[in-house]
């Protein structure tokens, strides 16, 4: 059990989570199988059904939530929802918060991460974790996510069991800020893999062998990782039910990366080129199409934009 808090001298600690969407939902369901009390909250009421049936306690606003738990987690879509979730009518904020913290699963910019931080203490006192995930909707239903963290290394501890209930590694990288710039440069990595993935299976197709056999063939050689073993039978069998990631999701953090590259003085022309060709599979396929959907863009519209 953690570190007994200010709030539970008893060393109880009360969890929320806050965002049950594609990762929120089943990370949550995470901490309830492991037996933590949980209270949930959700812009849209009928996510948050199933979870109260499976024992969670259905917060009214996230003030409530907050003012209920001594840890809340979060997972929104970007930086303009978590402002709206924190400093909204009825935010984390308007509720007491002295020797709580905030740990935000969401991928949003390193100075926006800083920023809230900053804000939030001084509104009501809570304190911050920047913790990104990477691992997809498959790692937060078996647990198996990679998470990074910016923040205090006491603030980090602290909450380490319970993420460690949703993740397989959960990795300090620095203050406030470093988890988030640490999940992009995961992002450069994941979206430069993804579209290299796309061209080599559509060449493989193109050229009239089967693609299907690419991740056996290149098993235990350079090329072989777990994207090549996950991604490309995707690709290749039109399974893009449930989506691993919005093609949006990839899109803004790969703008990211661009946006820090800049500040620092870094040259990014790998993942620059991938940010461009998730612009054109937007356009092509939808803000909300599954990322893999990149795969399609060099054959056209011709094919579905989902299939299972």
């Amino acid at each position: 059990m953690a570190e007994a808090s200010k709030t539970n001298p008893q060393g109880v600690e009360r969890l929320g989570y806050l965002g049950l969407g594609l990762m929120g939902t089943p990370m949550t369901r995470r901490l309830l199988a492991s037996g933590y009390q949980v209270a949930v909250w959700n812009r849209s009421e009928g996510k948050m059904a199933a979870l109260v049936e499976a024992g969670a306690r259905r917060a009214a606003t996230p003030r409530d939530l907050m003012a209920s738990s001594d840890i809340v987690f979060m997972c929104v879509t970007d930086a303009a929802a978590v402002e709206e979730v924190i400093f909204g009518p009825a935010g984390i904020s308007t509720a007491p918060g002295a020797g709580k913290l905030v740990v935000d699963f969401s991928s949003i910019h390193p100075d926006a991460a800083r920023d809230l931080a900053t804000r939030l203490f001084a509104a009501n006192g809570a304190g911050w974790i920047d913790a990104p995930v990477s691992g997809g909707t498959k790692g937060a239903e078996e647990g198996t996510l990679a998470i990074m963290a910016g923040g205090k290394a006491s603030d980090v501890e602290r909450v380490r069991p319970y993420v460690l209930a949703m993740a397989r590694r959960f990795t300090h990288m620095g203050p406030t800020g470093a988890g988030q710039t640490t999940k992009l440069c995961n992002q450069v990595i994941v979206g430069c893999a993804m579209a290299v993935l796309a061209e080599a299976t559509r060449l493989a197709v193109n050229a009239g062998i089967d693609a299907n056999r690419l991740p056996e063939a290149l098993a235990g050689g350079f090329a072989d990782s777990i994207p090549l073993q996950l991604f490309v039978p995707r690709m290749v069998q039109g399974i893009h039910s449930p989506p691993l990631g919005h093609i949006a999701t990839m899109l803004k953090d790969l703008d990211t990366v661009a946006d820090v590259a800049r500040t620092t003085s870094t040259p990014v022309p790998m993942a620059s080129l991938a940010g461009q060709l998730f612009r054109l599979a937007k356009a092509a396929r939808g803000a909300d199409a599954d990322a893999l959907e990149i795969y399609k863009l060099s054959a056209g519209n011709a094919e579905p934009s989902s299939a299972s």
